[in-house]
């Protein structure tokens, strides 16, 4: 029997939701592309509850322990006192989330010498060390296209809180005020303004999708272009690489995942290529950006704003200079983790789990690491460094 540890974001700070503002949640049966939705044999949870959180346990306990494996449920993750740290040691299955993420670096790979599957329940699995998961034969997961909607969503949503200046203007409200010329000040419109992502994969693609009907003008760039048809279906314009993109556009948003390839690619030479007052916008990865560039940036007013919900570390220190830079639209790392995209990751975790219990094949799609090499959606997405 196996001994699954998940790594799962603290409850409410009032205490584990007893009623929810919505009854249900509107069905789907499979992503923009075709790709079905998760497809477990059976969930043991109310789909629109909170199961990314500790007592949420993405309603995986009484699955896995019908199977007589054992589960272990923490949100303390860091550091060698951490419950992780210890629980690793003999641990056969570990899950973890983006927004929380349970880093697993090279020391902690050979400190945990039964590791077989390390999952991530939503996207993006760059808190795996994946050169060290290849070397350590630990098959990788990801529950691919389970929140990328949600992601994209909130990328339209930041864009809008940006550029309409709403932040500061809901404040106003807040305060009692009716400061209309305070809130105009740093307010425009979206039409007609050129945007451009960095990678146009399913998150990119649905936000350039979003955002066509505000008659923006949409760009992307990518190391794998797009159909011709898709180009011309959106009115899309595509630039080689980043440095030949934004400079042409007013707003950026960032899509890609974190390699070597995009580590700190937003640093003070490609933000001073940006249009002087162009908006930032990064739900990918902090990593992608430099920390203090981005500072610096709003600070001169080469950037008009930056918004994400993506840090490094996660969580961010409460000193961390993205709290308190100036017109920006941060929030922590929940862009993928409504109670919709829950939904789906708990079931694609589950589903996940149900084949490598029964020896069968995990989708091709849900992989990332797979008898010691990129596999899946994860040679489509990511670049292992060469070690000398």
């Amino acid at each position: 029997m196996a001994k699954i540890v998940c790594v799962l974001y603290p409850d409410p700070v009032d205490g584990y939701p007893t009623s929810y503002a919505r009854a249900d949640l509107p069905k789907l049966e499979h992503y923009p592309g075709g790709q079905t939705v998760p497809t477990p044999k059976a969930i043991d949870f109310r789909p629109g509850d909170l199961l990314g959180s500790v007592s949420g346990e993405l309603g995986l306990r009484k699955y896995l322990e019908s199977q007589g494996h054992t589960l272990v449920v923490t949100s303390d993750k860091d550091g060698e006192s951490s419950v992780f740290e210890r629980e690793l040691v003999d641990a056969d299955v570990v899950i973890s989330q983006p927004f929380w993420p349970a880093y697993l670096t090279r020391e902690r790979f050979a400190k945990a010498p039964k590791l077989k599957l390390a999952i991530t329940a939503g996207i993006g699995s760059d808190h795996v060390d994946l050169p060290a998961a290849i070397e350590h034969g630990v098959t990788v997961a990801e529950v691919t296209y389970s929140n990328s909607i949600s992601v994209s969503e909130h990328v339209v949503m930041m864009i809008l809180a940006l550029v309409r200046n709403y932040i500061p203007s809901y404040q106003w409200v807040v305060k009692g005020g009716w400061n209309i010329a305070d809130c105009v000040a740093r307010s425009y419109d979206v039409e007609g303004m050129s945007v451009g992502t960095v990678a146009a994969g399913r998150i990119g693609l649905a936000v350039l999708k979003r955002l066509k009907p505000f008659d923006m003008k949409l760009h992307y760039t990518d190391r794998h272009r797009l159909p011709e048809n898709v180009e011309q279906d959106l009115g899309l314009t595509f630039h080689p690489d980043v440095e030949s993109m934004v400079p042409v556009c007013d707003v950026v948003t960032i899509n890609a995942p974190l390699h070597p390839e995009t580590l700190n690619l937003f640093d003070d030479a490609l933000i001073g290529k940006m249009k002087r007052g162009a908006y930032l916008v990064n739900t990918a990865r902090g990593l992608i950006c430099d920390r203090d560039a981005v500072v610096r940036a709003l600070e001169s007013g080469q950037l008009a704003g930056y918004a994400g919900d993506v840090w490094y570390p996660q969580p961010a220190p409460k000193d961390h200079p993205w709290r308190t830079m100036p017109h920006h639209g941060m929030t922590p790392h929940i862009s993928g983790s409504s109670l919709s995209a829950q939904a789906r990751y708990a079931g694609g975790t589950r589903e996940i789990l149900e084949s490598w219990f029964d020896g069968r094949p995990i989708r091709d799609e849900y992989l990332i690491v797979d008898g010691g090499k990129l596999a899946g959606a994860g040679a489509h997405s990511y670049s292992v460094p060469k070690r000398g």
